[in-house]
């Protein structure tokens, strides 16, 4: 099922980042408004600071960060979504279940909206993702594989959904 819709999606490149060129670090920072719906992306050498210092940010806390990151393993793309500690609205039990719930068009977004960067270098599509959920508790602090971007390219999605 497709969910993310394209023109809900507002996608900024921060001063000095390419859309086609792939130099870690590479950090995304995706808010939403909880008002329209729009989900509005930086992408940048840094996470975009002013975009994270607004009143919901501050308050929800209900920003994704992602980065690429490169190991001994090779290059991964790696998800933050914080599920407790500091002001928060609801408990870690709730926020790691909407962040769960929602990871799907998180991703669907991070993919889309970096759109260029796959297409110049498609190796990128098959990295592993790993989504990380903060949490002072630990029970709710762990690390998932969530598959790879090109399981949430749009096409791909669009694709399986005709498949009998």
């Amino acid at each position: 099922m497709v969910r993310l819709r394209p023109e809900k999606l507002h996608t900024e490149f921060i001063q000095g980042t390419h859309p086609e060129v792939f130099v870690i670090p590479r950090r995304y920072t995706l808010t939403h408004s909880n008002v329209t719906g729009d989900l509005f992306l930086s992408v940048g050498a840094e996470y975009n600071r002013q975009q994270l210092a607004g009143w919901q940010a501050r308050v929800m806390r209900d920003e994704v960060l992602g980065e690429w990151q490169e190991d001994t393993d090779g290059l991964a793309l790696h998800v933050h979504c914080h599920v407790s500690g500091g002001l928060l609205v609801g408990t870690p039990r709730m926020r790691l279940a909407i962040f769960r719930r929602e990871l799907p068009l998180v991703l669907e977004a991070l993919r889309f909206g970096d759109q260029a960067l796959y297409d110049a270098h498609p190796e990128l599509d098959h990295a592993p993702v790993w989504v990380h959920f903060h949490a002072t508790q630990r029970r709710y602090d762990r690390t998932e594989a969530w598959g790879r971007p090109a399981d949430y390219r749009l096409e791909a999605l669009s694709d399986e959904k005709k498949e009998p």
